[in-house]
This record gives C-alpha cells, sequence and structure tokens, in this order.
C-alpha cells in the first residue's frame, strides 16, 4: 500500500483529527487509488479505518483532493447538524479529470457520494488535487493544471456550484508536473519569536523536477484577498533540504497561528522499489509539524516547521548535558520499543568571538550489523552554517540505484542556535535553527539503528552547549 497524503482533517471539539490518503489496497505500489482512512487524538497515535472512498470502476482511481467541516451546512447536505464533513476529490478516468465531492454525517467515517458530480469538468486530463479552505462568507479551491503548470483558484457559495477566479502561473521550478497545490495561512516569527502578524503561503509540489531528483515541494509567501493570490517575488523556495518530504497537506480548521502539516516522506523516483514489501508496506508519513514564516540573513523568507507536540510522545529522558562543550556522549536506545528517539541542542557564543574551523557537532547513528546514519552541523572552515546528512553508510539500499541520492546539505548564513530531531526506524528529520531549516531523509539499514554518538568539537571559550536525548513512545500500539 503506498500512502500519500491527502489531506488532514480537524474534525471535531472532541480533538480527534482524521487523515485521509490516496492508497492502493491491493498492492504495494501506486496505482488503484482508493482513500484510505487513519484517526488520531494527538497525531502520533493512530487508529486505522475502513477505506473511506471507492472510485466506481476499475479504471478509475480516487486520486488527492482536501476535506472540510461544512458548519453552516452552505452545501444543504447537513440540515441538522454542524458538524458534517465534505471530501474533494479528483477523479481519475483513463481519458478525464474531474473534481467531485462526498459526503458524511457521521463525522467522516463514512461518505455518499454528490448525485450531480463532478462538481468542476474543463475537458482536461491534467487538472486534479483540489485543495479547499473557507475564506470570511466563501469556499476557496486552489487546484492544478498540472502539466500546463498552472495552479488554479476557484470559489464557491456551497462546494456545489464554482466560478474560477485566477490562475497562478509559471512560477518557481516547473519540473515535468504541477501537483496538490497549498492555500495556508501562517503566523511570521521574527528572532525566533511569533509576531502579530499572518501572511499567506502557496505550495505547488514537483514531480519530477526538484533540485536533488525527483519529487519535492516548493512554496511562495504572499498575500491573497480570497479571489487571487500575489507572491512576494518569484523565488523559488524548497520546503526541505533532503529528499523524502513531498506533496505536505495542511490540517483544515487549526488556528491560522497554528497551522499543522503532515507530508509523505518518500520520494517518487524510488518508493515502488524500497525494500520493504516483505513487510507489507512501502511507504511512511513525516511527523506532524507546526509552520511558520519568517526571514533569515540575506535570503530572506523561509518558512520553518517543527515537530507538532512532540512532548506528547516523550518518554524516557536518555540524557541531558548542560556543558556539552567539546564532549562526546554515547547513548544505546537498543531497548526503546518504538525503536525512535528524538534530540536536541541548543547552542549559545559570546559575542564577536572567534569560531575555529574544527567548530561543529556531529551525530552519528549505528546498528548492530555496522549500518551507520550521520549528520552535522559546521559553525567554522569553509563551510560554516552548513547542515548535512549522510545516509551512505546504510546498507539495505542503495547502493545499486543511482537515484538514491545519499548525501544532503543546506547552508544559511547566521550560525544556528538549535539542532534537534527524530530518528525512528527508517527515516530521520533534522530541524535546524529552529526549524527554519529542516531535512527528511529516508534509509534502511540491514539490523536497526540502537546506538547513538552525538559530539561537540573546536567549540571557543565561553561558548555554551546544552543537549538532551529523549524515547519517543510508539504510534502504533
Amino acid at each position: 500500500m503506498v500512502r500519500r497524503i491527502d489531506e488532514a482533517l480537524d474534525r471535531s471539539s472532541d480533538a480527534s483529527k482524521t487523515v485521509l490518503t490516496s492508497d492502493n489496497p491491493t498492492d504495494l505500489v501506486a496505482g488503484n487509488q482508493h482513500w484510505g482512512h487513519a484517526t488520531s487524538t494527538d497525531l502520533y497515535r493512530w487508529d486505522n479505518q475502513p477505506i473511506a472512498l471507492f472510485p466506481p470502476n476499475n479504471q478509475s482511481g480516487i486520486f488527492s483532493g482536501s476535506a472540510v467541516i461544512d458548519k453552516n451546512n452552505t452545501s444543504g447536505f447537513f440540515p441538522d447538524q454542524d458538524d458534517g464533513v465534505i471530501a474533494i476529490y479528483t477523479l481519475n478516468a483513463p481519458d478525464s479529470q474531474t473534481q467531485e465531492i462526498a459526503y458524511s454525517r457521521d463525522g467522516g467515517y463514512s461518505f455518499e457520494k454528490y448525485e450531480n458530480n463532478p462538481v468542476i469538468d474543463v475537458g482536461s486530463a491534467n487538472f486534479r488535487d483540489p485543495k479547499v479552505i473557507w475564506y470570511e462568507d466563501h469556499w476557496v479551491m486552489v487546484v492544478a493544471y498540472a502539466t500546463e503548470f498552472v495552479i488554479s483558484i476557484y470559489t464557491s457559495p456551497d462546494l456545489k456550484d464554482w466560478t474560477h477566479s485566477s490562475n497562478v502561473t509559471d512560477i518557481g521550478l516547473i519540473g515535468l508536473l504541477y501537483e496538490c497545490p497549498n492555500l495556508v495561512q501562517v503566523p511570521v516569527w521574527e528572532n525566533g519569536t511569533a509576531t502579530d502578524e499572518l501572511a499567506w503561503i502557496l505550495l505547488i509540489s514537483i514531480n519530477p523536477g526538484a533540485p536533488l531528483g525527483g519529487s519535492i515541494s516548493q512554496y511562495f509567501p504572499g498575500t491573497f484577498d480570497g479571489y487571487k493570490f500575489t507572491p512576494y517575488d518569484g523565488i523559488a523556495r524548497i520546503s526541505d533540504f533532503a529528499k523524502d518530504n513531498y506533496a505536505e497537506q495542511y490540517f483544515y480548521g487549526t488556528p491560522a497561528d497554528q497551522p499543522i502539516s503532515i507530508a509523505w516522506a518518500s520520494n517518487w523516483q524510488y518508493t515502488n522499489v524500497l525494500p520493504t514489501a516483505s513487510e507489507g508496506w512501502r511507504s511512511i508519513m513525516s511527523l506532524p509539524r507546526y509552520n511558520y514564516l519568517t526571514k533569515v540573513e540575506r535570503t530572506g523568507w523561509e518558512m520553518g516547521s517543527l515537530p507538532y507536540n512532540i512532548d506528547s510522545i516523550k518518554s524516557n529522558q536518555f540524557s541531558f548535558d548542560s556543558d556539552f562543550v567539546n564532549e562526546s556522549v554515547t547513548v544505546d536506545y537498543s531497548n526503546v520499543t518504538s525503536g525512535a528517539i528524538y534530540f536536541e541542542a541548543n547552542f549559545t557564543f559570546p559575542e564577536n568571538v572567534a569560531i575555529p574551523a574544527n567548530a561543529s557537532f556531529r551525530l552519528n547513528f549505528t546498528s548492530p550489523a555496522g549500518d551507520s546514519m550521520k549528520a552535522g552541523y559546521y559553525f567554522g572552515g569553509p563551510n560554516p552554517g552548513v547542515a548535512w546528512i549522510d545516509r551512505r553508510g546504510t546498507k539495505a539500499y542503495g547502493d545499486e540505484d543511482p537515484l538514491w541520492v545519499d548525501r544532503f546539505s543546506a547552508a544559511a548564513v547566521a550560525l544556528t542556535k538549535t539542532v534537534s530531531g527524530v530518528i525512528d526506524r527508517s527515516v530521520f528529520e533534522m530541524f535546524v535553527d529552529q526549524g527554519a531549516f529542516s531535512g527528511t531523509s529516508l534509509f534502511f539499514a540491514e539490523q536497526p539503528m540502537d546506538t547513538m554518538i552525538v559530539e561537540t568539537q573546536g567549540m571557543p571559550e565561553g561558548a555554551t552547549v546544552k543537549m538532551a536525548v529523549w524515547e519517543l513512545s510508539s504510534g502504533w500500539q
């Protein structure tokens, strides 16, 4: 089952959340798309539910889309309730892609398709992935003309009758396809702190066309008036400096200052051949993430992301050191049932201090079979401000695949104050400078990683480093 995120939905006041994904229930490769379904109360511990939407025949598929809560009954489907759910999705047929809707009167557990579908048909075979939000007094949809490099904006009073409002065209990296657009309002941070300001971000997923190959998401900060999105500039900004973060989708109904997303942690270049089929799965989701917009020195706008409410799954603290300057520690987490840990390092330097060339922060995760997953950050030397990930030491997959890029890096002008992250069974997620830069990388080891070696070196006099590591509880208990 290839699991790709399509929409995350804040269902009701009981804080239960649901995720709908475009799945293949009959195979471990993409195809035969249905909408799968899982629910959670904290976005970490999940319960699988029955399939939510089936295609009408074996020549069609339920492709990507979104879901909303029609609390004002604008659709007329929910005369006696304020928590009706409407799914908006692409029906993919051999010669067409149209937008359809289905409604649920039980909070999103079961759906009935609208009898007058499709709600939008432009006569195209590459018109897909509707994302719908509520703006003041009407519904707004962003949808991709995939091969024409156009993101189109439609509006509707009732989710059934849609009017074209505007287009965003040929922006950023175009690759071969535009896919899975998102339009979301996010808080603006300044100097590491949230301000009262909000901004809009348009996200466009491209496949292929990523700088490192394959698929990736890009984003554009700007303004939105309910009908037209205007980017601040035309610069293409990538949401991840590694290779395995695609088509992140945002939960509907969260406050504007609390945008939360989940992404598909894989890449279309190799997702169908990754070495987990014998275990009955092929793809995974990223951590749920809180997102914000900030300005960094020289390069300008960056969309930051951090693990959402990671404290809710922290348990045993392995180590804490408030004086981790030029030190090394080995953490044995072989007894952690989930196989997942979270680490966090905080750095401070005296003003105008000279940074030695060898000043760095390094991580090395190892397995009993000799696998190695490395990451780190350079404070000094020829590449100061560079964060990096190196997965070439993991031996269960990648040596023979020319598309499996094995090293990644990102550079910032100002030195970071924080490096944090999560390593799980087959994915590493790294957050630099309070998440202003993030890297998501799959890896496949011959045996599970169970040891973490972390060190700092070359730190100047007067520097302080605090380092902590926690066990994480399992999401599938």
